[in-house]
């Protein structure tokens, strides 16, 4: 009798449980000090004593997925960076904590040598085309030890023969002294040749537009919706205060494309809850640069504590974005109204999404999460003698299921919406992980927190253990499960005033192997840290 009262008390708490409560992403590839695949143990022995290679100093803020390989970026913010493009071979190493290789080479990765090398890459991105897209930001340090040896230069990789076939520097006008590039939106049209890049200059407010058939760029400049807002610069995350507060346009997601031919490009400033929108039919045409200020949109807030630096949407509408005040993944349905009720959180881990950096989803439809602690790492100490840097990976189905984004079920969803109560500040002090599984509430910071009982596992496991595959579970280009028709993605939206039209998924253009063209060299940026009072951003050159 009172096992059948016990079994009824745990069914009652499964079935009450919030949805998100249950770990969907799984961990991949995980160090507690990033490790690079130098040629031979005396190489490596040598660049660690002279200072080439110091482990403590490599963060990783960038990730991508094609193949065989998992991209994984690493800039140059401090001495002792081997290489910042750079890759890990999936086929040898399915978990665990892998060397990263440098792509395409050792050679390619020197700092300083603008025309043959990158010198620091943040985020990067692969097209349809099977061309990796890397904005080398030339740029050395960070905050006040920031120096310039290069110049911006957009390199583009061609994925089949691992060589570069176009470098493409910036011009002048195109940049400013205050410039800082941190994301890159690629947007494919008819053919593999009508393909435009876009980056967004953070500190610059400004945001750039690549033609690769053209070989040219153009700026939209000082256009309000670029810069801060004055009331969202103050950030709490791992348990320090700090202010980023002169943060502008920052993360870029890229639509499928609609019935007139063309995409729309979502973004937000970091110091900001809000997203606003433009369709490339304006960013395509350089004439439109100084007269667009009304084809710019401006949506909703997402909420209190929703600031989000990475964001991506799938060929069916639904765009996924980090929220690094929440240590969680948030989910939108790009057909219903941009406000919080319609944002979900599809995973969330107080430990191990610490500051999730990026978030993509592949040519399969799975996705990948990059956190990485970097508050901690800028602003105080991380242990080394901890996990530090994780990759997270899950089907993109597995993520929205029985989320406010999972139309296939309910339109309204679960209430698992983005917005939660708003945390009180936290003294600057030690970083704090709380191990449970909830939403951080404002409590005495831990110092150690070894003792705590560890979460739900989510250390990956192939389906056969016995063979070595080279990517997570495929899904289908529906996301929804067989036989279950998807929804249409898009809908004329009154609530955000602009028009989504389209029937499915995007029909990639038909592959065509990239011509090299152009010059030869690259391009790519990130995220600037500084504290209020003590921090600021310096650009040279």
């Amino acid at each position: 009798m009172f096992q059948d009262k016990g079994w009824i008390l745990v069914t009652l708490i499964t079935l009450v449980t919030p949805s998100w409560a249950a770990y969907k992403l799984q961990e991949r590839y995980s160090w507690s000090q990033l490790d690079f695949a130098f040629p031979n143990t005396r190489l490596k022995d040598q660049a660690l004593a002279s200072g080439d290679y110091i482990p403590q100093n490599a963060l990783p803020v960038g990730v991508e997925h094609f193949g065989n390989r998992l991209f994984v970026t690493v800039p140059r913010w401090r001495d002792g960076i081997p290489a910042t493009l750079t890759y890990i071979n999936m086929d040898r190493s399915l978990t665990g904590s892998p060397e990263l290789i440098p792509y395409p080479d050792w050679r390619s990765n020197t700092a300083g040598d603008c025309a043959n090398s990158i010198t620091t890459a943040y985020r990067i991105k692969v097209d349809e085309c099977g061309r990796l897209w890397v904005l080398d930001t030339g740029t050395v340090g960070i905050g006040n030890t920031t120096t310039n040896p290069c110049p911006y230069a957009v390199n583009v990789f061609d994925l089949t023969t691992d060589t570069r076939i176009r470098r493409y520097e910036l011009p002048g006008v195109d940049t400013n002294p205050n410039t800082f590039i941190a994301n890159i939106a690629v947007d494919i049209g008819k053919n593999c040749d009508d393909a435009y890049a876009y980056f967004a200059d953070e500190l610059g407010y400004g945001l750039i537009a690549y033609s690769w058939e053209l070989n040219k760029s153009w700026r939209f400049s000082a256009h309000s919706y670029f810069f801060p807002d004055p009331l969202r610069g103050d950030f709490n995350v791992a348990g320090i205060n700090f202010q980023w507060g002169e943060e502008g346009i920052f993360g870029m997601s890229l639509s499928p494309i609609r019935s007139d031919g063309y995409r729309t490009l979502y973004f937000s400033p970091l110091a900001s809850h809000r997203q606003f929108a433009v369709s490339t039919r304006i960013l395509r045409d350089e004439t439109r640069t100084e007269d667009s200020y009304h084809d710019f949109v401006a949506l909703d807030e997402r909420g209190p504590n929703s600031h989000t630096t990475s964001r991506v949407m799938s060929d069916d509408g639904i765009e996924l974005f980090n929220l690094i005040d929440q240590n969680a993944v948030g989910c939108w349905h790009s057909s219903m109204p941009y406000s919080p009720q319609f944002h979900g959180i599809v995973d969330r881990d107080d430990v191990g999404l610490v500051f999730p950096a990026d978030v993509k989803i592949d040519e399969n439809k799975n996705v990948w999460v990059l956190s990485d602690r970097m508050p901690v790492f800028l602003l105080s100490d991380l242990d080394y003698s901890d996990t530090n840097f994780r990759i997270y990976t899950a089907p993109l189905a597995t993520l929205i299921e029985n989320t406010v984004c999972d139309l296939r079920n309910n339109a309204y969803g679960p209430p698992n919406t983005v917005s939660i109560p708003k945390q009180a500040v936290l003294p600057m002090g030690p970083p704090l992980y709380t191990k449970q599984y909830r939403p951080v509430l404002p409590q005495k910071p831990q110092t150690s927190w070894a003792s705590s009982p560890p979460p739900p596992s989510r250390t990956y496991l192939p389906a056969n253990s016995g063979n070595v595959v080279s990517s997570i579970s495929v899904s289908t280009n529906s996301v929804g499960p067989a036989g279950v028709e998807v929804p249409k993605a898009y809908i004329f939206n009154q609530h955000n005033g602009i028009n989504y039209e389209t029937s499915g998924p995007h029909l990639f253009p038909t592959h065509q192997p990239a011509q090299p063209g152009g010059q030869d060299g690259g391009l790519k940026t990130y995220v600037n840290a500084r504290q209020s009072g003590w921090w600021h951003h310096q650009h040279q050159g």
